[in-house]
């Protein structure tokens, strides 16, 4: 199949030509980095736009059973999902175990739901490297929803506020008091937070960290694409399905809000350009690795480095001087 053939399957839908589509973007090869180009060159053609969600939490928060429960409540009211999920790939074999599939049993059964784990590899920030790319390519597949979770293991994970329209936040109960809320990094670019699990015997601690985040928002300065009410803290439970209509609602209406105040046409550019940006620097340091005589300076100034010869900003000065 070529590219042309596979856009045009994607663009009609069809679920394995996306995942064929998500593959060769993922895919390091340079003829396939090639093709892939060509494929969001014609999948943009189609000038389609998904509401892209991203979400993450810590380990143990229930994201992937929250993003289950919501993404069925989505397909119920007749909308097509797509969930890019990023699993954590070892540092010392590269694997990863991408069980979200797994996890997701129900959503991954819906014929209007479609989920697609990848590894995050060396990627920092929670995401895995092709995951603009992977966005694009559903929104051209027609999804109405894009559902990011992410890795989510701290303070640290906010590349995917760069790539989503609404960023949510998924907090356990006794998450951390209100001092715990203020801590600047991912809480500063969270939309939404949402403290999961606010059911049975943890209902009670659900709602005090609730009201710890929502007192630590408050604290927080108001950006300028929120509107008044923004950020702001809710209880959920994936569960019982506890404040996921709510909460669909507030995400909605704030992407409304964006969309009519102009903020989500920013938003979307900022967002190219920084993904233009990644490109560039990405492809430069590739050419650098691929050239000959600097892959030998390199490991000519790395044994100085090694040996104490050149202290390492020293050694990586000459090296860019030498470029």
């Amino acid at each position: 199949m070529d590219v042309t053939e596979l856009a045009e399957n994607v663009i009609a839908g069809n679920r394995r030509a996306l995942a064929r589509a998500i593959t060769l973007i993922e895919s390091a090869r340079a003829d396939h980095r090639e093709d892939a180009a060509q494929l969001l060159s014609k999948l943009a053609q189609t000038g389609r736009q998904s509401l892209r969600i991203g979400l993450s939490g810590t380990p143990g928060v229930g994201k992937s059973t929250f993003i289950e429960a919501l993404g069925l409540h989505l397909t119920g009211q007749g909308l097509r999902v797509a969930v890019l999920a990023v699993d954590p790939s070892s540092a010392r074999s590269g694997g990863s175990i991408l069980g979200d599939k797994t996890r997701m049993e129900q959503l991954s059964r819906d014929p209007m739901a479609f989920i697609r784990p990848s590894p995050s590899q060396t990627e920092l920030g929670g995401v895995a490297r092709r995951t603009r790319e992977a966005v694009a390519v559903c929104e051209g597949a027609g999804f109405d929803v894009v559902l990011v979770e992410t890795v989510g293991v701290g303070q640290s994970e906010t590349l995917v506020a760069g790539m989503v329209d609404v960023f949510g936040l998924l907090l356990a109960p006794a998450g951390g008091d209100e001092l715990q809320g203020v801590k600047r990094g991912i809480m500063e670019t969270a939309d939404i937070i949402l403290v999961n699990k606010a059911d049975g015997a943890l209902e009670a601690t659900a709602t005090r960290t609730c009201a710890d985040y929502a007192g630590a928002l408050r604290l927080l300065r108001k950006r300028p694409e929120d509107p008044e009410d923004f950020p702001k803290a809710m209880l959920v439970s994936a569960i019982t399905g506890k404040g996921l209509e709510q909460a669909w609602s507030e995400i909605t209406a704030l992407a409304e809000w964006r969309r009519e105040t102009g903020h989500w046409d920013r938003r979307r550019a900022e967002q190219a350009q920084s993904w233009f940006a990644e490109d560039v620097r990405r492809g430069l340091l590739a050419r650098l690795d691929a050239d000959a005589a600097t892959k030998a300076a390199l490991a000519a100034l790395s044994d100085d480095v090694a040996s104490g010869r050149l202290p390492p900003s020293v050694a990586a000065r000459q090296l860019l001087d030498q470029i």
